[in-house]
């Protein structure tokens, strides 16, 4: 199945997007799923349902948590998670709850991920590939990849329209709920890879 697993609906103050509008366009352009991951909230559970969607489309709902020590995407029961906790802290909290916590865009120079983390263990997945990195920005998450032995994925970070899908996850189990897309990032085998987006799809 192919998600974006990294996406802003206009919930968060940096985005445009309209979920209904994100959901029509991640059909047309053949994705399975996408993740929404608006910064610091999941209340765009209020909005839509999670899961598979009329067309098709899995939406699942996580959140970007930011902090002064990186940038974490969060998939797990965190609809009402304190939101003023350091890396260490939210790690540790992600870890006894049962989620999963992505190290996101690690090498942005605002609020770049310390690599501690990854040493320790407290994070065993990197987005290695995001849509709105520099190249060099990618190349040096892809050598944390190696280095650390970590999974890695890949998102577009949509803001726009026009962003969804550019970068996706390509996981090999289904995928239809939150728990499902925890379990794949634990033990399944998936890989982050570009997307060129098939603009005719949308016209038609």
């Amino acid at each position: 199945m192919i998600f974006d697993v990294h996406t802003h609906t206009n919930l968060s103050s940096c985005s445009v997007n309209n979920i209904h509008e994100m959901i029509d366009i991640a059909n047309h352009i053949g994705l399975d799923g996408i993740c929404i991951t608006d910064h610091q909230t999941m209340d765009i559970r209020n909005d839509i349902k999670e899961g598979p969607q009329e067309n098709g489309v899995v939406v699942i709902i996580g959140m970007e948590y930011d902090t002064p020590g990186g940038d974490f995407l969060l998939f797990g029961p965190y609809e009402h998670i304190s939101t003023d906790m350091d890396a260490g802290s939210l790690l540790n909290h992600v870890g006894v709850t049962g989620g999963i916590a992505i190290a996101a865009h690690p090498f942005r120079t605002d609020r770049p991920v310390n690599d501690r983390f990854l040493g320790k263990g407290l994070t065993t997945v990197i987005e290695s590939i995001n849509g709105r990195n520099s190249d060099i920005e990618n190349v040096k998450a892809d050598k944390w990849n190696k280095k650390y032995k970590l999974a890695g994925v890949g998102g577009s970070d949509a803001h726009t329209p026009g962003e969804l899908g550019t970068v996706v996850t390509r996981f090999s189990m289904p995928i239809h709920s939150r728990g499902d897309f925890i379990y794949a990032l634990k033990n399944d085998t998936y890989h982050p890879e570009w997307r060129v987006r098939q603009e005719s799809a949308l016209s038609s």
